[in-house]
């Protein structure tokens, strides 16, 4: 946050040396590269930094490399993927960033797990190949949702 901005801002700066303002951080994880490329452009037009990962073991190391934690407002991922699966890295997630919101993406809808997960605390259940204009919604609400949590 800068040093002008209020505490109620929703814009902060990514990078101390960027000068880019943004909306805040998304860590996207798919294993298919051209969902990951889609969402990263579709966020970044709205302002948003993201960052991706290809399964859940890497999303875990590039949250947790160097000495300084990587800061990510709302977290996206995939059900379905290799190494570390979207359940595993959700159960991750909720252990150790309690705080973080996370959406769902998936290619294989299933009501059941859709239910069990938003019992669990997942903001958002989305279905590929998501809508661009519901993918930037779920985000704020997610987005919106964390910083309420922050001053309540």
């Amino acid at each position: 946050m800068n040093a002008t901005d209020s505490p109620h801002s929703t814009q902060r700066t990514a990078g101390i040396f960027s000068g880019q303002t943004y909306q805040g951080g998304v860590l996207v994880v798919d294993d298919e590269q051209d969902i990951r490329k889609v969402m990263r452009m579709t966020l970044e037009k709205q302002k948003y930094y993201v960052i991706e990962a290809e399964d859940g073991n890497q999303a875990i190391t590039l949250l947790n490399e160097g000495e300084h934690p990587m800061v990510i407002d709302v977290i996206i991922t995939d059900i379905r993927m290799p190494n570390i699966n979207g359940i595993e890295a959700i159960d991750y997630f909720q252990r150790e960033y309690p705080s973080v919101p996370l959406i769902v993406l998936t290619g294989f809808p299933d009501l059941d797990l859709a239910m069990n997960l938003m019992k669990r605390g997942v903001t958002d259940y989305l279905v590929k190949p998501v809508d661009r204009e519901k993918l930037t919604a779920s985000v704020a609400n997610a987005m919106n949702a964390r910083q309420t949590e922050w001053f309540s």
